[in-house]
């Protein structure tokens, strides 16, 4: 049996230590998660400095908002050893969840933008839209819909069947199982993705 110590929210605070201790005393180098190339990703970026994703992760738990974590922090959460410097999450879209995805958000400090990257007002009324942009010192990302154009991927399915992890402490994270995240970094297809779903498949 797994036991806490080895499980995803322990890989993912583990990663969370290591990134801090990789960029300490980086200089900035004026480029955000959004700058980030398609081979080494947001961990060479200044979003990477800093780097927490738990503050934002327990705001939205503690909301009630239903938020499945997509990307590499999914990534490390399976035990993918890449580090990330940022946070995207996909949410199914129900005017019903905006209020407290709003609240999650300001709790955690966050500035939002548009898919333009113009600022959007913060409130229920920016989740309305398929996907905002989120910054704050501590992290950025993307928070996705399914309305964004996902081809042929079956992201509403993905996110009916994302996994759940929780801490003693009673964080719960929900996060994409491991094949579906395997499928979306497939269907992307840079060479970044390409690496981490071989390393997924691996593991």
């Amino acid at each position: 049996m797994t036991g806490v110590s080895d499980g995803p929210l322990e890989r993912l605070r583990q990663a969370v230590e290591r990134t801090s201790a990789l960029t300490c005393g980086r200089p900035p180098s004026g480029r955000g998660h959004d700058d980030a190339d398609d081979h080494v990703g947001t961990i060479a970026t200044d979003s990477a400095r800093g780097f927490d994703p738990f503050p934002l992760l327990r705001a939205l738990h503690e909301a009630g908002a239903r938020v499945a974590v997509i990307g590499q922090v999914a990534g490390i959460m399976h035990g993918s050893l890449e580090l990330t410097g940022d946070l995207d999450l996909l949410w199914d879209g129900d005017p019903a969840q905006v209020d407290a995805l709003a609240h999650a958000f300001a709790v955690a400090g966050c500035h939002l933008l548009d898919e333009e990257r113009r600022p959007v007002e913060p409130g229920p009324q920016a989740f309305l839209l398929r996907k905002v942009q989120f910054e704050s010192p501590r992290v950025s990302g993307d928070c996705c819909t399914p309305a964004l154009p996902w081809g042929t991927l079956p992201v509403r399915d993905f996110l009916a069947r994302s996994l759940t992890a929780s801490d003693p402490d009673g964080l719960a994270v929900h996060y994409l199982r491991r094949e579906d995240l395997i499928r979306m970094r497939r269907a992307i297809g840079r060479p970044k993705d390409l690496r981490r779903a071989e390393e997924l498949e691996n593991l």
